[in-house]
């Protein structure tokens, strides 16, 4: 595999858009070799130009360009057996670059997403476990770690646009106070950071690899929080 990244071919979006129009088997494997040529072979050249970029934030960052679900490319494939959606494949091109052994959706790490729209990136933790949940709310509600956090919102916000994101709470969850001065980071049941959109013509170009990286540094605050929480809950 090359070391160099090109930029993804305007194919590769073009490739996403007509999947969405023909979500279908037999479609997909008409255009299989298409589909490795313009949009797989290029993404794994992105995983491994920005994976080694993102070990200079972090060097236990971990990145494999392998797309059978075992590496940072998620795969293709829908899983449609509870959802009501029987679409057989994702439109969308995800890879993580994660911190910590095991399986990547249980670690900090930083998202790539690409769509016949547009590209993003996002950074933090994407599924609390219930070991992760109960570590994160035990580190809100400490006066230490919970002013840190907040202090990592604070440089995002300064960062740019950047913006929390995750699934909440109705409520503030058992065992702590409704009126907890940090009440609504307790509600957060996985947390990341979306960062700002990515130009279009960043996606087609070499560039995309340095200013990917440029925006995981807006994050890399709340990405160092997350790690350290995880690092005392497995410990």
């Amino acid at each position: 595999m090359p070391d160099e990244f090109g930029g993804f071919p305007a194919a590769s979006q073009q490739f996403l858009a007509e999947l969405a129009a023909n979500n279908r088997r037999e479609w997909f494997q008409e255009q299989r070799e298409r589909y490795q040529r313009e949009l797989l072979a290029p993404a794994q050249d992105f995983c491994v130009a920005l994976g080694k970029r993102l070990q200079a934030i972090s060097p236990g960052i971990r990145y494999d360009p392998r797309a059978n679900g075992q590496g940072s490319l998620l795969r293709i494939n829908r899983d449609t057996r509870f959802s009501s959606d029987k679409s057989l494949y994702k439109t969308v091109v995800g890879m993580l670059f994660w911190e910590g052994p095991g399986k990547k959706m249980a670690h900090p790490a930083f998202g790539f997403e690409l769509s016949a729209a547009g590209a993003r990136m996002m950074a933090g933790m994407f599924a609390f476990d219930k070991a992760m949940l109960a570590a994160y709310r035990l580190a809100v509600a400490d006066e230490r770690r919970g002013v840190e956090l907040e202090r990592a919102a604070a440089a995002l916000r300064a960062a740019g646009n950047y913006e929390i994101q995750g699934q909440r709470t109705v409520r503030v969850p058992a065992g702590y106070a409704a009126d907890h001065p940090r009440a609504e980071w307790l509600k957060y049941k996985n947390l990341y950071a979306s960062m700002p959109p990515i130009p279009t013509e960043r996606i087609t170009s070499p560039e995309l690899v340095d200013h990917c990286y440029a925006l995981c540094e807006g994050a890399v605050p709340l990405f160092r929080w997350l790690v350290s929480i995880q690092a005392g809950a497995l410990n």
